[in-house]
């Protein structure tokens, strides 16, 4: 039986209001419980000072994402996260730390000493992307039971028409950041440093 608005709204002719906050269905309630999750991968990501737990739990807050876009019926873009992100961009993040040799523990020194700058820096980007978000999608309804409202077609002409720039700026910046995780790699500490240099001179010193 319907409510009392919905069965007048109805009798006058006029369209039945959309879903409302206080009924939400299975999948919002998924989507919300799937958001918080992500939310807490992305905080622990920040603030734990062991750099492959770090790793690993951007690995989490990604794959949340991908869950987030399955839900909204993009499939497509669900995909492309998982393959790009969880699939090139993490693993080029574990591949930095074993080239750079980086501790496996905790790390005290990875803290910089501006947290309250980046945490409000954080907090304003974070306010101004839900206002910009919400007042955006103020009044709109995305029809789940409904056909997909993007085909894989579409998503990508735009992706490589409108956004090849952007695209191809990113894939020059995963490539130097994996130039420059090899060339730390290859570079010996001020104790490797001495270590060859006596080896050396152990050796020239046989050979005299």
């Amino acid at each position: 039986m319907y409510p009392a608005h919905l069965a007048a709204a109805a009798a006058a002719g006029a369209p039945a209001p959309g879903p409302g906050f206080l009924s939400p269905t299975g999948v919002e309630i998924a989507f919300l419980l799937v958001g918080l999750a992500t939310l807490g991968a992305a905080v622990i990501t920040v603030t734990t000072k062991q750099l492959v737990h770090a790793a690993l739990w951007l690995v989490v807050a990604l794959g949340g994402i991908a869950v987030e876009y399955l839900l909204l019926t993009a499939e497509f873009i669900a995909w492309v996260q998982v393959l790009i992100y969880l699939g090139s961009v993490v693993v080029l993040l574990l591949f930095g730390l074993m080239l750079t040799k980086a501790p496996i523990g905790r790390s005290p020194d990875a803290d910089s000493g501006n947290r309250w700058v980046a945490l409000g820096v954080a907090g304003a980007a974070g306010a101004a992307l839900v206002w910009v978000v919400t007042d955006a999608f103020r009044t709109t309804w995305i029809d789940l039971d409904g056909p997909a409202q993007g085909s894989t077609k579409v998503s990508g002409e735009i992706l490589f028409q409108h956004w090849v720039l952007p695209f191809e700026a990113l894939s020059v910046l995963l490539l130097a950041a994996l130039i420059g995780a090899i060339v730390l790699s290859r570079r010996n500490t001020p104790a490797e440093d001495a270590a060859d240099a006596a080896a050396r001179a152990g050796t020239q010193k046989g050979q005299s």
